[in-house]
């Protein structure tokens, strides 16, 4: 008999807010997170705007201690897990006697390419003996998860996943399936990603991002008829899960309950969203029956749909696929029109704005949204959010390389 796992701790840094209350009441006011990009420079590129939180100041959340060495990455991640152990009222650093119950799951595919690019960098300009082998730990891929453990001393599993788009849906069902197998009853999970300067400038030159092939606007618009491309983001969002008994015991606020997840890869698909939408389909009719939900149970859809051409017409055909009649009633929204897409952590910025909709009754609205595209005709809650209870949500997270993740979470009840 599976575990109930529930979620008991928030923490959240997106290029429109930091904290949960911050990003919560953004994505309600339909407040966007899109400006220029200081973190870099893009003088030489059309497109100059990204969801970067410019606003960040690591010291402010952990101290001024024990950072000197550490990427941008690993620092967004290490926030989210301090906001969000503080939020569920949870020891930091855990205790000895508890450590062993506790794990982490994260998320993150890029995280390390600057860390990569730079350490390279060094050693190609002036070889490898000039090199600071202090940094040299950031440019592994399971750096971030680690000095996670590290920090708060978590002695249990510790994972990185590394699914693209995908990922960090991926790492929080990872964790449930830890969590169901074994006697863990607390793990941190979620995902980090970084605006770096090796993947914006990587994204433009092939042509992936909004604006930047000639002629076209610079916009954020997921499912408007003008999308034309990315805008790239970045953020770190870390959830607790607790299995239900042990959140009890200690009377923690619950949040919501992880109901189901789906997964299916679609080999069909080659850096562009599949026009079938056969792996989306099947990720979400699976994730559907393994929360033993019908498609009425569902009262929100928090999309995967970025500003591609490509990915509302995938996202909306697969809703019809498994919603039919009832999937215009559905209202479903993109938070990306707001704070732009954040790869690794897309699906972990869903989650968190989910629970926004759960605990705040409201659904965030698609902004930017002028022009319709006759194939994608579905309630996209516009412009403005609508005040809702809300029960049970889908998630999605579909990559054009052929992931595709869909979570379910409802009201714990």
């Amino acid at each position: 008999m599976k575990k109930r796992i529930v979620i008991t701790g928030v923490g959240v840094l997106a290029p429109n807010g930091i904290g949960k209350n911050a990003f919560w009441n953004a994505i309600k006011e339909g407040a966007s997170g899109i400006k220029p990009v200081t973190l870099f420079d893009i003088s030489t590129l059309r497109t100059k705007l990204a969801g970067e939180i410019s606003d960040f100041d690591p010291k402010a959340i952990l101290g001024p201690k024990g950072l000197r060495n550490l990427d941008r990455t690993t620092l967004l991640v290490l926030c989210a897990s301090e906001l969000a152990l503080q939020d569920a009222n949870l020891p930091r650093p855990v205790p000895e006697s508890d450590t062993d119950i506790y794990g982490v799951s994260l998320g993150s595919t890029m995280g390390s390419v600057w860390s990569i690019s730079e350490f390279d960098k060094v050693a190609l300009r002036e070889g490898p003996r000039a090199v600071n082998p202090a940094l040299f730990p950031n440019t592994v891929i399971n750096s971030p998860a680690s000095h996670i453990s590290i920090r708060f001393n978590i002695q249990g599993f510790n994972s990185t996943i590394s699914t693209g788009f995908c990922s960090s849906l991926d790492a929080i069902y990872y964790a449930m399936n830890m969590m169901n197998l074994y006697e863990y009853e607390v793990v941190l999970t979620g995902g980090v990603e970084e605006l770096c300067e090796q993947t914006y400038k990587g994204f433009h030159k092939v042509g992936h991002l909004a604006g930047s092939r000639p002629g076209k606007e610079e916009i954020n618009c997921p499912f408007d008829k003008r999308r034309n491309g990315i805008v790239m983001g970045e953020g770190a969002c870390i959830v607790i899960l607790e299995e239900l008994g042990h959140a009890k015991a200690r009377n923690a606020k619950i949040y919501a309950e992880i109901l189901g997840y789906g997964t299916s890869f679609d080999p069909k698909s080659k850096n562009i969203y599949s026009p079938k939408a056969e792996g989306a389909t099947e990720a979400i009719k699976g994730c559907l029956e393994d929360a033993e939900l019908r498609v009425d149970n569902i009262d929100y859809i928090c999309a995967s749909a970025n500003s591609t051409l490509d990915c509302g017409v995938m996202e909306t055909k697969a809703i019809k696929n498994v919603f039919g009649e009832r999937a215009k009633e559905v209202p479903t929204s993109s938070v990306k029109s707001m704070i732009g897409d954040s790869f690794s952590a897309s699906g972990a910025m869903n989650i968190v704005a989910s629970l926004g909709v759960l605990e705040e009754d409201f659904i965030p609205p698609t902004i930017n949204y002028k022009e319709p595209d006759k194939r994608c005709d579905l309630d996209y809650v516009p412009n403005k959010m609508r005040e809702k209870k809300v029960s049970k949500i889908l998630v999605d997270s579909f990559s054009p390389t052929g992931n595709n993740s869909s979570l379910a979470i409802g009201r714990y009840e």
